[in-house]
């Protein structure tokens, strides 16, 4: 299989852990959604990344539908995300909360690194860091009552992991290791996983 995609994002990493984790050898190419936007149209017509070549030639993309497939493939007894009930259902909602405060980390960055000087709606940005701050709220409280067992990883503690490293290394800076003790263990014991050192954020 080919991931397509950077691992600075972190869409691109959860899918490259998932896949270390479960002894699924994949290809990288590297392609960037600003760089290389005629190519990723190629592969994606949306141009996002990550895109995930099959060995049958068939292209999945998105996040989650490439992670749906993933554990379907391996079955329930490996799958990253519970089959069913209350584990399934806080496996999913937790995730959920850390993709989209990805999402909201993103578009912050564009607001304030992408508009030309004084263009910034400050109403826009005060908007998503509101957004970012609450989600993080949510993230602490849910994995300080609900820590993670190395052995028993699941696709949210992936996820979340991957999401905190990213606040930590791509300015504005948003995560305070003091305020978010349980986030920054997950954060910290992940990172620590080779399925992690594997497929690392590529720091500088």
């Amino acid at each position: 299989m080919i991931l397509v995609g950077q691992l600075d994002s972190p869409f691109v990493r959860r899918v490259a852990v998932s896949l270390n984790l479960l002894g699924m050898p994949f290809e990288q190419d590297p392609l960037s959604t600003w760089q290389d936007l005629d190519d990723m149209l190629a592969v994606n017509p949306l141009g996002l990344v990550p895109a995930l070549k099959l060995d049958d030639g068939e292209t999945l993309v998105d996040s989650q539908a490439i992670l749906d497939h993933i554990d379907e493939t391996v079955g329930p007894d490996r799958a990253l995300t519970p089959a069913r009930g209350p584990d399934r259902r806080n496996s999913v909602q937790r995730t959920t909360v850390a993709l989209g405060l990805a999402d909201k980390a993103i578009a912050l960055r564009g607001e304030l690194y992408r508009r030309r000087e004084g263009s910034q709606d400050q109403a826009v940005i005060d908007r998503l860091q509101t957004q970012i701050d609450s989600a993080l709220g949510w993230l602490e409280l849910s994995f300080r009552d609900d820590p993670m067992e190395a052995e028993n990883i699941h696709q949210d503690d992936i996820t979340a992991a991957i999401v905190v490293t990213f606040l930590k290394n791509k300015p504005p800076s948003h995560f305070d290791a003091r305020t978010h003790a349980a986030l920054e263990r997950l954060n910290k014991s992940c990172e620590a996983m080779e399925a992690f050192e594997r497929s690392p954020f590529p720091v500088g």
